[in-house]
């Protein structure tokens, strides 16, 4: 009578499945570990954006793909541009915004947010219309840069109008940490808190830099 060849068996003995749980659960406890303090280490070094406040048992979302406004209500002092809320702007940024319209409304000047937070796609969509308008991307981008070098991706800038509270600001924003940036660009501000003390940086000539 043939015999029953003899199997190989990977299944630990009896008396080792306890130890040999313990190990898989601790294995995967010390892989979860590692790739949150991974993640952690992306966004603080920049690779990747995250959204400040984060929901306990949710994955921090992405600052770059959160959206902004696709439009707003007139803008009540100048009906040519809009007045979008201030949606989805970094949060500390939200706050400098916040305090920069306060201070514009104690002096009679209504600043409009013409435009402020953009995701990606809808940044894409804004330079892709550029190249149609200027023929190139390279005549596009000193108006709308694409979406890896767009501050607004990022949740930091703001158009603000009409030109006349765009001028306010250019005077008088600095010491709250908002600066005009570009030269051909009267409307578009970005923020950053050592701009209140160390000042605004030298003006580009255009977003391209040239």
């Amino acid at each position: 009578m043939p015999t029953t060849p003899d199997v190989e068996d990977d299944t630990p003995p009896p008396r080792e499945k306890s130890s040999w749980r313990r190990r898989v659960v601790i294995g995967a406890l010390l892989a979860l570990v590692l790739g949150e303090a991974v993640v952690g280490a992306l966004g603080v070094t920049g690779r990747a954006a995250y959204a400040f406040d984060r929901v306990a048992g949710q994955p921090a979302a992405i600052l770059d793909e959160i959206p902004g406004p696709e439009t707003g209500p007139a803008c009540p002092v100048d009906k040519r541009y809009v007045d979008e809320q201030p949606e989805s702007l970094r949060p500390d940024v939200l706050a400098a915004w916040n305090r920069l319209r306060a201070r514009a409304g104690e002096q009679g000047i209504q600043l409009c947010l013409n435009d402020g937070k953009r995701s990606v796609g809808q940044q894409e969509r804004e330079f892709s219309d550029a190249v149609r308008r200027f023929g190139t991307r390279e005549l596009a981008a000193k108006y709308v840069l694409p979406p890896e070098k767009s501050m607004h991706v990022k949740g930091i800038a703001v158009d603000i109008q009409p030109l006349r509270a765009a001028g306010w600001v250019e005077r008088n924003g600095p010491a709250l940490g908002w600066c005009r940036r570009y030269q051909n660009e009267e409307w578009h501000f970005e923020y950053d808190p050592s701009y209140a003390s160390a000042g605004c940086p030298p003006m580009l000539p255009s977003a391209t830099g040239s």
